[in-house]
């Protein structure tokens, strides 16, 4: 159980700047399209227009290609139920519906807008949003009190053909479904079986018990109660049509009654409403989701004092396993909308529920760890519904929605191809993921290579090589103790047997001799006795696994994780000579553009030969990387002005590549913007760049690591890297305390380059 005294606070007044200051609200609009002449003006507005709108009327759904109501939600509300504060008013709930608007566009890369409708009246809102529904591709309802929100999403539903979906409702119910089913799967039980207690008969917990049975659970195993006692068949009063589709014949009145022997209680009632005397009486290995927000029905505290072998969830983030709706609506439309579906079914939803369980049972990313203050994450009583920040939710969710939208027909435009649907999904909101796709795929559809991961202990290292091997990347090799990596392993998770991953200890290889002798032959003469040698084999793994490498037992390396990039560079490079001339070369993505930096970590200061050899490595690597090459030469003049010793050494690296017969285009000295911007080209016709500069050689190592680390740190880019080029073998260093992506990002390359694969 975390500290809560961890947990992050703030004032009323620091919400109210944050809303307020520096413009008033949390969301704007921004053109897709550029606004920057007078021809853009007229193809966007009048008269060009015109056209798209004769096509619209002549089919309605064109409108899906010509404008943006494939990609937009509207987020609609009327204030009678705003988060847990009730009815105050249509405009008072606007917060909350641009809030809705910020997270739809964070995590899923859905436009969405609020509208606030003036009314109370159920009929006079279904027929305002009926009449402007046609203007999004789907609808969040949102804050809307009970029972008439069952009426309003249901008769929307019919009377538009475009998803309308209440969040209050099914988000609660699709998370803490694939909570359950995670929590069944860890207790030992099955849906079937479980005997399931409701606490709270409103929108939200109608709908999870509608969702639960459509799961598994079966409806006579059920019994719901709201404050008026259980909901039985026959009750007399407090009924309506909606409670009564889920009363069930039993003999409990009360909720205390009901809970005796129950297997799972779902709280999203009140504080308070269950007590430790009703958790004392329940089943073994209970399930409680005490959801009531801000304060749950019993805390988990108080649960813990009556049962340590209950697992638990709630609604807030300063406890384990949070049924947070952000982990299903912003998914749930993006794969609806990217089929033009017609409504969201409760197919969908169960789709989502499980498809959210079974990334739960997946190893847990480091960026998730970050983002929880590096509290390490597994799938168990106190991990089993996936994090908000996982960043694999954007593609691994929006498929199955999008498939079951197919199969079950409500989908306008069917996907062909799911795969390449996934790495669309991962380049909205990931810059390197074509790149990276690209590498994967050669490198997984080449020759498998051997790759050594020299730090072998690391828990980070284990779950980098689990996931290359698994991913069929190639063949991992750990250098370590393999009692330690294997015990690493298990607290992660794995069974390295299950894979066959291969373990190397340095200290009793029976290759141990061979690369002492073999390394002592290659250093005697640079002053290392032969008991060096020995030592640097059994007690340094950089050295053991790149002797492996050279000696032809593996292909390639990766290294860097527990010590800094110099040191790691300079113990390979006894072991490894240099091929021509070596470079740190950085990959940045920003605004669908792709650059490569160099040299960004091994030339502080490269004179003009350098900088040449630097430029003709650079540009052989991107050739291989499947881009060509166009090689600027960055420099703070333009062609000689304002003149300077470091301008002139970039102009004398100019001379020397006019003199060679290289095979790309190259100019320089020039400042970023001329090699990035055709219009500020047009200013000097001579220049010999037929398209924007995509290598960019630094003039000194500082300009490279500043610039490269100031557009990451600003967000403004991605940057991988710096790779290492020019070994010769292939070896990758990462940066100290990597994280697990950039290691297998880094592996990937080493295979891609080990393999000499070239696009």
């Amino acid at each position: 159980m975390p500290d809560l005294t961890d947990k992050q606070t703030f004032s009323d007044d620091d919400a109210l700047d944050f809303h307020r200051v520096p413009t008033p609200g949390k969301i704007s609009m921004a053109p897709t399209k550029p606004m920057a002449t007078q021809r853009d003006l007229s193809l966007a507005y009048s008269p060009g227009v015109a056209v798209p709108v004769r096509a619209i009327a002549e089919d309605p759904d064109k409108a899906y290609d010509y404008t943006s109501k494939g990609n937009l939600v509207a987020v609609i509300s009327n204030g009678t139920a705003i988060l847990g504060l009730g009815n105050l008013g249509h405009m008072a709930s606007k917060p909350v519906m641009e809030g809705k608007s910020v997270l739809f566009k964070r995590f899923a890369d859905v436009d969405s807008f609020d509208v606030e409708v003036k009314t109370t009246d159920p009929d006079e809102f279904i027929t305002v949003v009926k009449n402007i529904g046609d203007t999004w591709g789907g609808i969040n309802l949102e804050d809307i009190k009970s029972p008439e929100c069952f009426e309003i999403e249901a008769q929307l539903q019919d009377l538009l053909d475009i998803p309308v979906f209440h969040d209050d409702q099914h988000g609660t119910a699709i998370i803490a479904t694939a909570g359950l089913i995670n929590a069944a799967h860890i207790a030992g039980k099955k849906l079937e079986d479980l005997k399931v207690v409701l606490s709270g008969a409103g929108a939200a917990g109608l709908s999870t018990i509608g969702l639960m049975k459509a799961a598994g659970v079966k409806a006579e195993n059920t019994v719901i109660c709201d404050r008026d006692g259980v909901v039985y068949k026959g009750r007399p009063s407090g009924m309506d049509q909606w409670k009564a589709a889920h009363a069930t014949e039993t003999q409990h009145r009360t909720l205390a009654e009901a809970m005796v022997g129950a297997d799972v209680v779902i709280g999203l009632s009140a504080k308070g409403a269950i007590s430790k005397e009703m958790v004392a009486t329940m089943a073994p290995r209970p399930i409680i989701f005490a959801m009531a927000n801000p304060d749950p029905e019993i805390t988990p505290e108080e649960i813990q004092e009556v049962r340590d072998d209950a697992i638990i969830a709630t609604g807030r983030s300063d406890y384990p396993n949070q049924v947070n709706n952000v982990l299903a609506f912003p998914y749930l439309f993006r794969g609806a909308l990217d089929v033009r579906a017609r409504q969201i079914n409760h197919e969908m939803k169960v789709a989502c529920a499980e498809a959210l369980a079974a990334l739960a049972r997946e190893d847990v990313p480091d960026e998730v760890a970050a983002a929880y203050r590096g509290r390490k994450l597994k799938f168990g009583p106190d991990y089993i519904i996936p994090s908000p920040f996982d960043p694999r939710l954007i593609w691994y969710i929006p498929p199955f929605i999008a498939q079951v939208a197919m199969d079950t027909g409500v989908a306008r435009t069917p996907i062909d191809d799911m795969e390449a649907y996934r790495i669309s999904l991962r380049q909205r909101v990931d810059p390197s993921a074509a790149l990276m796709q690209k590498i994967s795929s050669a490198v997984r559809m080449g020759p498998k290579q051997r790759v050594v991961f020299a730090e072998g202990e690391e828990q980070s290292v284990i779950r980098a090589a689990w996931a290359f091997k698994q991913a069929e990347l190639g063949e991992p090799i750990l250098v370590g103790r393999e009692e330690l990596i294997r015990q690493n392993a298990a607290e992660a998770g794995f069974n390295f047997d299950d894979l066959g991953i291969k373990i190397m200890n340095a200290r009793i290889s029976e290759r141990n001799t061979e690369y002492v002798d073999w390394l002592y032959n290659r250093l005697q003469r640079r002053g290392y006795l032969r008991r060096d040698v020995q030592r640097m084999i059994n007690q340094d793994r950089n050295y053991f696994g790149a002797a492996m490498v050279a000696r032809g037992e593996a292909d390639c390396m990766v290294t860097g994780v527990t010590r800094n990039f110099n040191m790691a560079l300079k113990e390979v490079r006894r072991v490894l000579d240099v091929s021509g001339r070596m470079i740190g070369l950085s990959i940045v993505l920003a605004k669908g553009r792709t650059l490569f930096v160099a040299d960004t970590s091994i030339h502080e200061l490269p004179n003009a030969e350098e900088l040449a050899e630097i430029a003709i490595k650079a540009a052989s690597t991107v050739r291989k990387l499947g881009r060509t090459p166009r090689v600027a030469f960055m420099s703070y003049s333009t062609f000689g002005d304002p003149p300077g010793d470091r301008g002139e050494k970039v102009r004398e690296a100019i001379r020397i590549l006019d003199g060679m017969d290289v095979d790309f285009e190259y100019e320089g000295e020039i400042p970023p913007e001329l090699a990035l911007n055709p219009d500020a080209r047009a200013n000097y016709p001579f220049m010999r760049l037929t398209g924007d500069a995509n290598v960019l050689v630094m003039p000194a190592i500082h300009s490279a690591a500043i610039s490269t680390r100031l557009v990451q740190s600003l967000g403004a880019a991605t940057v991988i890297g710096p790779l290492l080029v020019g070994l010769e073998k292939s070896v990758q260093i990462v940066p100290l305390g990597a994280s697990v992506s950039e290691i297998i990002t880094s592996a990937t390359f080493a295979a891609y380059s080990g393999a000499g694969i070239e696009e």
